[in-house]
């Protein structure tokens, strides 16, 4: 594998890092091979480069709803307008696509007046948009995640593209989040790695009481641990976003064929045209080309793709206060 800044101690590493956020050092530098030292050294390297473990939401509460935006602007004003909205609490990631006149966006409501604010009043007045789509989402697919899977040669050189699997799915009688759970988790929003002690002295609570309830919180799949790293420091040049048309029996059949496939981080149903949405990350056009060709391309049911590159993110793995 080619990452032209990383070795494979430091991809090692991120990876396991995704299969545990919160693993210490001594069981990471178990998996990885290496010494406990050389990955705490290598943690903090790889920290200053950007590498973060952010604890987030691992379901979305009832009586929120997932928008998913296309906005067209005029060329100079994509970036005032992308930086407008990823300052707002309710957007969840902001990108700049296509050829720059074009962005991505997801936000989440509780209410009628809060969606119409930004999509029939905000939005409408802002003389440099030219258009706007909106989607609402309907179904994310388990297996995607915002974290990346990177494949890492094993001892014969083959790529283990066995992505971390997905995290439980809560049953429907789990009681929602008291005060001090929320207050756990934005503090974990802010580093997923944050010690126990670190987290006590943050809620206020003693340490055997945050063990216990970050244990609940994990095993009932109220939170997970992201791992968000520039993709570019991974060997990874090509971010697209696929519109996909799928035959309505088919959406679940290739919706989850998607979420398995290391190379997209996410995957979810959405109402439009294009009724599939995928991002997916590539280390070069080469590689896009032969997965639209014969991995994409080939599912059963998928009538039409719409590729766009993602240009520039900026805004991605934080959570609108509306969906916490």
């Amino acid at each position: 594998m080619h990452s032209g800044i990383l070795d494979e101690i430091d991809q090692r590493l991120v990876q396991e890092l995704q299969r545990d956020g919160r693993a210490p050092f001594a069981r990471l530098a178990a998996a990885v091979g290496v010494s406990e030292h050389t990955v705490a050294r290598r943690y903090r390297r790889l920290h200053t480069m950007g590498l973060r473990v952010i604890g987030v939401p691992g379901r979305h509460p009832a009586g929120a709803t997932r928008w998913l935006l296309r906005i067209s602007c005029t060329p100079d004003a994509s970036a005032k307008i992308a930086d407008a909205l990823a300052r707002r609490p309710d957007t969840a990631w902001v990108s700049i696509a296509s050829g720059g006149t074009e962005l991505h966006c997801a936000f989440a409501t509780r209410t009628t007046s809060e969606r119409d604010a930004l999509l029939l009043h905000k939005l409408p007045q802002t003389p440099q948009v030219v258009s706007v789509s909106a989607y609402c989402l309907l179904h994310a697919f388990e297996g995607a995640s915002n974290a990346w899977h990177i494949p890492v040669p094993d001892a014969q050189g083959n790529e283990d593209r066995t992505p971390t699997p997905p995290a439980p799915v809560p049953s429907a009688s789990e009681t929602g989040l008291d005060d001090v759970d929320k207050q756990l988790m934005a503090e974990l929003a802010k580093d997923g790695r944050a010690t126990v002690s670190e987290l006590a002295r943050a809620t206020g609570r003693s340490p055997a009481s945050i063990t216990r309830r970050l244990d609940h919180l994990r095993s009932a799949a109220a939170l997970r641990l992201a791992v968000d790293f520039i993709p570019e420091h991974l060997g990874y040049q090509m971010q697209v976003r696929f519109w996909l048309r799928v035959a309505p029996g088919q959406l679940g059949t290739v919706g989850t064929a998607l979420a398995a496939h290391p190379e997209i981080p996410f995957a979810a149903v959405t109402t439009g045209p294009s009724n599939l949405l995928a991002t997916g990350l590539f280390r070069d056009t080469d590689e896009l080309y032969r997965y639209l060709d014969h991995r994409i391309g080939t599912l059963p049911g998928v009538q039409s793709i719409e590729t766009t590159p993602i240009l520039r993110e900026v805004k991605r793995l934080t959570y609108p206060t509306a969906a916490r």
